[in-house]
């Protein structure tokens, strides 16, 4: 029984309270561990489709339909790959309660795998897929051709069988500090799928396997600067490639004064790289006299500002910035804001709102 007043106990019975069914639950029912459970979500992408208000993660009715077709098919002798396709092809039964898919991923912090919808740009960016890129898996909105032309952002799961490291394979890189294979990696899968697939699918479980292993083992500092350098390094590579810029004005983006997380910006940099965007990372701990002093230079059309902890989103010094004309957008994001935003900042909680609130500026 849980002690009264102990840490966690007033979220634990909250979150049974609420509808769906947590991870527990799904455990004991299917008579699987919590942690396989967790491992299937990872690698195969079966897992809970619904996010309580509570914020907790949730199992809807087809999630735990499609969790028992595959614990079925794996006791029958097949191999955990094959079974979650076929359970993932599993149709809604008539009447069956289910979650939508969420719409994006977190941007501004390591979270667990999701199968997220795809991205819906303003048309005009909508991005294009190569014949043959998109997977039996994959889901890509038709449109006309885009202007300028953007990656693939495929919504496969990432696994072996489509010839990239998946997000296990590349943990266990990270984990024996192989950076030879993480390079090989991250390399292979911005080319074949771009920067928000790759952030989506294999970053962020990277990045939360690892925020795990510290908060269990108390370990993992030299396993999360190496591969916050390898990855760093390789959005340096991939943005290298990035076509010759279509607009005329560029866009600034600055870690938020003495913020020294600046990863979420070059990422930010890379994909809108893609897009014909021409950008300037200022970033880590850039002084907002120093912002000031570049947006006056530059004139951009937009300039995005990421703060990851509480006291680096203080809010003030955004409604100092210079008012230029033409107007600059200001755009914030990262866990680090709170309220008290000036009302004309925008503030973005995902990867795509990001991309999508600077490209509407230069629509």
């Amino acid at each position: 029984m849980t002690r009264e007043g102990a840490p966690g106990a007033g979220e634990n019975a909250a979150a049974e309270e609420e509808p769906g069914y947590g991870i527990g639950a799904v455990s004991r029912r299917l008579g699987v561990p919590a942690s396989t459970l967790r491992t299937w979500n990872l690698r195969y992408g079966i897992g809970p489709s619904r996010r309580s208000p509570g914020g907790h993660r949730r199992y809807d009715n087809a999630d735990l339909r499609r969790l028992e077709e595959m614990n079925r098919l794996i006791r029958t002798g097949m191999p955990p790959a094959d079974a979650a396709r076929q359970a993932l092809r599993l149709r809604p039964v008539p009447g069956e309660e289910t979650a939508p898919p969420e719409s994006a991923v977190p941007f501004e912090s390591p979270a667990p795998f999701v199968s997220p919808a795809p991205f819906e740009p303003p048309q005009s960016f909508q991005p294009s897929v190569p014949p043959g890129a998109q997977g039996p898996s994959a889901a890509v909105s038709p449109s006309a051709a885009p202007s300028p032309p953007a990656p693939p952002f495929s919504a496969v799961r990432p696994a072996p069988e489509f010839g990239l490291l998946s997000a296990v394979m590349l943990v266990r890189a990270v984990t024996a500090l192989d950076a030879t294979t993480v390079n090989a990696g991250l390399d292979a899968a911005l080319a074949a799928h771009g920067v928000v697939w790759t952030w989506e699918r294999l970053v962020l479980p990277v990045f939360a396997a690892v925020s795990r292993r510290q908060q269990d083992t108390g370990t993992g500092i030299d396993i999360e600067h190496l591969f916050s350098d390898r990855l760093q390094a390789a959005l340096t590579r991939f943005a290298a490639r990035a076509p010759s810029p279509v607009h005329p004005r560029p866009v600034l983006l600055a870690g938020a004064e003495e913020e020294q997380h600046a990863l979420p910006i070059h990422a930010l940099a890379a994909a809108l790289g893609t897009l014909g965007v021409d950008t300037r990372v200022l970033g880590a701990r850039t002084p907002y006299t120093a912002l000031a002093g570049a947006m006056r230079r530059l004139g951009p059309a937009a300039v995005f500002v990421w703060s990851q902890i509480r006291q680096t989103g203080d809010p003030a010094p955004l409604a100092a910035l210079p008012r230029l004309r033409p107007a600059c957008r200001v755009v914030v994001g990262g866990p680090g804001w709170g309220d008290g935003l000036p009302s004309e900042v925008v503030r973005v909680t995902t990867f795509r709102d990001a991309i999508s609130a600077v490209m509407t500026t230069l629509r």
